[in-house]
């Protein structure tokens, strides 16, 4: 992820980008800080005291997000969880970050889940940043405790379902290629690669 310009509410109340109040801020930001600001179409995160941003998904991205969601949505439901897009997520403290979806034990208020809510934590990896996804998003969120993790590749297209097994993430079951990945764990769904768009 790299630091973009992102707009925010300036003390003076003129919106400033984003990407000019972090020069200026003193110190870490605080979870209290971050929550304050305005919302946007890029992707702002909080890590460690430091924002990280970057921008919207590509429309490629969003359609299989959208597919995926058709087909998890109500899955979770029936297991009475809620299924949510793009959702703030605090790992740990100074720590939320926002995943492309989750599936959580939650009643659907308020502006942040908690790691211990989520049942199901998916990132769709996107070239731009492949290495955020498949290396330091999954060290965050094994460290949070997030026992389900389901990594999306687009080119080829696979779907992998990682287990949280001690301190890392271990591969329980996969699918691609037009294959068909079946899920009883955390809770039952069915995704038929072959249905998603490429």
């Amino acid at each position: 992820m790299t630091a973009v310009a992102r707009w925010g509410t300036h003390p003076m109340g003129r919106c400033q980008p984003v990407g000019v109040a972090m020069l200026e801020h003193p110190g870490p930001w605080s979870e209290a800080e971050y929550l304050a600001l305005d919302e946007t179409t890029s992707r702002v995160e909080l890590i460690d005291g430091g924002l990280l941003a970057s921008p919207a998904p590509t429309m490629p991205h969003q359609h299989l997000s959208i597919a995926l969601g058709l087909t998890l949505y109500p899955a979770a439901a029936k297991a009475g969880l809620l299924f949510l897009e793009a959702i703030n997520v605090r790992l740990a403290t100074g720590r939320i970050v926002i995943p492309d979806f989750v599936v959580a034990d939650t009643d659907g208020k308020g502006a942040v889940l908690d790691a211990a809510q989520v049942a199901l934590i998916a990132e769709i990896v996107s070239p731009s940043n492949a290495s955020n996804d498949r290396l330091l998003k999954m060290h965050f969120y094994a460290d949070a405790g997030i026992r389900w993790y389901l990594l999306v590749e687009q080119e080829p297209l696979r779907l992998r379902l990682l287990r949280l097994a001690g301190e890392h993430y271990v591969e329980h079951v996969a699918a691609g290629g037009g294959g068909v990945l079946d899920v009883q764990e955390p809770f039952p769904f069915r995704v038929d690669t072959a249905a998603l768009p490429r």
